[in-house]
Formats: structure tokens, C-alpha cells, sequence
């Protein structure tokens, strides 16, 4: 009887290890054919991405440069230009021997750029450095048509020319939309468009590698859009457009040591070309807000000393009494940080934010007094005609015949570029082969003194030049140096 009980108890305990052997392995068996189940589905769905035609297999740009590409367009320019003399014919022997003649002779000069299309009406944008005192402009489209275009606006300012192909009436051409240049951020991709070296046009990808760069040099309005795209000498004039086809920038000028491409380049925004093409077709003058300010770029120790974190914005040194800044309350001292919502790192950016704002209504501005911030609004003003210009040409038997000058007054510093407040007679116009040549004046130029006799307005050069001296001295300044020239 004893021994039936323990053989009942050790079947008890068998049968109970049984049952945890097989829950065991059951849950392993539930594991392995979940994993196994798992996999499989992993592996349909790996297999579902796998790219299944070309088109999947193939990224490409093609696409988006079938859209732009016949926007783009070839620009030759022709232009006349003097050859330039040898000194051996200032030898009165050889003058004498080959003719007096032989000096002035002209040849014919062609260069060759971009331009795109913004207008389905043929509006052609370009560089206004490719077209500068051209006689004749073909433009070439992507399927090698020809036509010839005229000028409607060149701005030296912004480096930027507005032209109209001249076809039928009823002729439509391709043309880009315009992207918000003020959208796109550090290394969004892009696309660059042109006609390099004259082979033909060419496409070429890159980022964007900056964004407000003002250290260029090439015009007034500097906020370029830099790009690794490549770039080369004729790409000047095309198109920097986004992955969505529409126009980001007009590709301007390279950084280059060899000629080619470093992989620097720069483009003007898109929305700097809007302002031009929008003034080009409403009167063809391009009026900008004016600041009415003399501006500094702020210094490390400058921003230590007015409170900001790194020196950015810009210093007021100076302002005309009818600057807008000072009739909304402005100093000289006051640093400008922020206009129209956008931070200012330098007076360049400053201008530029200021240059695409249209004239009329007034814009938000940030700016800093003794390490307090201040929020205001400033008129959006066009440059006063104040004094009078007296704009005037000058003829007589005198060294400034054939000068056109002007007294100094905002409106003729604004169409200038000129931005240090002076006052006093500036040159506007020399017309050639006259005798001003002999005083080596230029435009830009600002006439001191003649004669010993300080000038500060227009009529007291027509008076000095009333005078007929043995020689003549004349005093002039251009940029920071004052030149003295004596003509006998």
C-alpha cells in the first residue's frame, strides 16, 4: 500500500513536469513562428520598395530642367570701341608718316552672357555689365532661334538689364515664375543655367552655400545668394532656379583665381529683380526708399559697448535732417538691428532690405540706444530734390567745357550711390572729345575749389569760370582723395 501511494505521488510529479516541459517548448514554438512570420513580412515590404521600373531607379533633375531650360537664353552683344593707340604715334615722326588719322579707329567688340525669360511677352532679364554700351543685342533661345532685343532699363546699381526681344506681336515665349528669394534656406538644393564659354547651354547642380553676402563688390545692393553650382565666365545673366522650377536668382559673378569655376559663386535675388522688372514696365525709372544715413559696420568692441551678444546691425553716424530715421526719433548711435522683420547684420543688408520695399506706407524697424531695445516705423520716401539740383551743362574756352554738373542734394547722392551726406558741385555728365578731358575729372567727381575759390553750389563755378587766368587750378574730390590739377 506504501509503495502505491509514492508510485501515485511520482506520477503526480512526472505528469507536472510534462506540463512545464511542454508549456515551454510551446512558447518557444510561438516565438520561433512569430519571428518567422515577422521576417517574412519585413522582407515583403523590403521588397515592395525595391525601385520596380527606371524611373524609380533613376533620380533625376531632367524634369525640372525641361521646364526651365527653354526660359533661358543665349545674350551676344555687340559694341563698338576705339583701338587703343601705341605711344609710338605721339612721336610727331611716325604721326606724320602713317597719317593723324590713324588714331580713333574703331572695331567691333562681342560679348557673350545669359539672359532669362520672366515674361511670356519676350521680357528678358540679364547683367547690365553684359550689355553696357552695346549697339546691338541678338538673343538665342534653347532652340537656337534668333531675335533681336532692345533695351528697355540697364541699372548700373544692381547690375541688372531689362530687355525686350523684338518678335511678333502675338509670339509667346517660355518664361520662369519668380520664387520668394527670402524663402529658401542654407543648403536647399538648386540648379544653375547659362551658356559657359560659349559652348552652349549647360545645367549644373549645387546648394546653397550662404545667404546675404554683401563682401562682393559688384554692385550697390549686395544680399548675393552664394551657390556651389558651378559657375563660369558666360553663365553671367542665367538662371538659379529651386527644385520647383521657378527663378531664385540672376547668376551674377564667381570667385575665381583661374578663370573657371571654385565652386563661389553669386547670384542676385530674385526679389531684387522683381523690384527692377516691376519699375521697368510701370514708368522705366527705378525709384528706391531713401534712408537719408551715413552707416557703420559694427565692431566686436562697438557691440561690447551698446550691449549686444556679437557685433551685428548697423551704426547711425549721421543723418540729413529730412532722413526718415530722424523724424521717427532715431540718433546717431543708435545701431539698427531688424527692418521689414529681418535681421541686419551690416549697413549693405540694411540697404538692400530697404531697396526691395516699394515707396509709400511706412516699415518696422528694431534698433538699440544705450543697450535698450526699441521697436518704430519709418516713411517709405523717395530722396528730396533739396537744394535744387541746377543740373547744367558747361561750354566756354575753359577746362570744364563739356562738364555737366549738379549741386549735391539726396535725390542726386541716391541716383549716384553716394552715401557720406556731402554738400557742394558734383560732376553727372562729361561729353566726350571736349576739353574737360584735359582736368582728368570724372563722374562722381566733387569740384572743391577753383582757382583758390571755394565752390559750393553751381553758380559759383559759372562765376569762377568767368575768369581767364594765365593757368587754371582746380581742386577736386573723389572717394577720400583730394586731387589738384593745374592746366596751362
Amino acid at each position: 500500500m506504501q509503495n502505491k501511494i509514492v508510485m501515485n505521488a511520482c506520477l503526480r510529479q512526472y505528469k507536472k513536469f510534462l506540463g512545464k516541459q511542454f508549456f515551454a517548448y510551446s512558447l518557444l514554438a510561438y516565438l520561433f513562428i512569430g519571428a518567422f512570420v515577422a521576417s517574412i513580412l519585413l522582407t515583403q515590404s523590403a521588397l515592395a520598395q525595391i525601385p520596380q521600373s527606371k524611373n524609380e531607379i533613376q533620380a533625376s533633375f531632367a524634369p525640372v530642367v525641361a521646364k526651365v531650360a527653354p526660359a533661358v537664353v543665349n545674350v551676344y552683344a555687340k559694341r563698338l570701341v576705339k583701338a587703343r593707340r601705341s605711344p609710338l604715334f605721339d612721336d610727331p615722326f611716325f604721326g606724320e608718316f602713317f597719317g593723324r588719322n590713324f588714331d580713333g579707329r574703331e572695331r567691333v567688340q562681342n560679348s557673350l552672357g545669359s539672359g532669362v525669360i520672366i515674361s511670356p511677352d519676350g521680357i528678358v532679364v540679364t547683367n547690365n555689365h553684359l550689355i553696357r554700351g552695346s549697339a546691338e543685342l541678338t538673343v538665342v533661345l534653347a532652340d537656337r532661334r534668333e531675335f533681336k532685343a532692345d533695351i528697355l532699363l540697364a541699372d548700373e546699381r544692381t547690375d541688372l538689364a531689362v530687355l525686350q526681344i523684338k518678335a511678333d506681336d502675338d509670339m509667346r515665349f517660355a518664361a520662369l515664375e519668380y520664387h520668394n528669394s527670402d524663402a529658401v534656406a542654407v543648403g536647399d538644393l538648386v540648379l544653375a543655367i547659362g551658356n559657359p564659354f560659349g559652348i552652349g547651354q549647360t545645367v549644373t547642380s549645387g546648394i546653397v552655400s550662404a545667404l546675404a553676402r554683401t563682401q562682393v563688390g559688384v554692385s550697390d545692393f549686395q544680399s548675393f545668394i552664394q551657390t556651389d553650382a558651378a559657375i563660369n565666365p558666360g553663365n553671367s545673366g542665367g538662371a538659379l532656379v529651386t527644385m520647383d522650377g521657378r527663378l531664385l536668382g540672376i547668376n551674377t559673378v564667381i570667385y575665381t583665381r583661374s578663370g573657371g569655376s571654385l565652386g563661389i559663386g553669386f547670384a542676385i535675388p530674385s526679389n531684387m529683380v522683381q523690384q527692377v522688372v516691376r519699375a521697368t514696365l510701370s514708368d522705366g525709372k527705378i525709384i528706391r526708399p531713401w534712408l537719408g544715413a551715413q552707416l557703420q559696420n559694427v565692431s566686436q568692441s562697438l557691440a561690447d559697448t551698446v550691449g549686444l551678444p556679437r557685433p551685428i546691425g548697423a551704426l547711425i553716424l549721421a543723418m540729413h535732417p529730412q532722413s526718415p530715421l530722424q523724424a521717427a526719433g532715431l540718433m546717431a548711435g543708435d545701431v539698427i538691428i531688424a527692418i521689414a522683420g529681418r535681421d541686419i547684420n551690416t549697413p549693405e543688408e540694411l540697404r538692400y532690405r530697404l531697396a526691395v520695399q516699394e515707396i509709400g506706407g511706412r516699415v518696422g524697424l528694431v534698433y538699440l540706444r544705450d543697450g535698450t531695445r526699441y521697436e518704430s516705423d519709418i516713411a517709405l520716401i523717395v530722396a528730396p530734390e533739396t537744394p535744387p539740383r541746377n543740373q547744367t551743362w558747361l561750354s566756354g574756352n575753359h577746362p570744364l567745357n563739356g562738364l555737366e554738373i549738379a549741386n549735391i542734394n539726396p535725390a542726386v547722392e541716391e541716383e549716384l550711390g553716394a552715401h557720406d551726406l556731402k554738400t557742394g558741385v558734383i560732376v553727372v555728365g562729361i561729353k566726350p572729345s571736349q576739353t574737360a578731358n584735359r582736368a582728368r575729372l570724372r563722374v562722381g567727381d566733387i569740384v572743391q575749389t577753383i582757382n583758390g575759390k571755394t565752390v559750393k553750389k553751381v553758380a559759383d563755378v559759372q562765376q569762377a569760370l568767368t575768369e581767364s587766368p594765365a593757368r587754371w587750378q582746380i581742386e577736386y574730390r573723389r572717394g577720400k582723395r583730394l586731387i589738384r590739377s593745374t592746366i596751362r
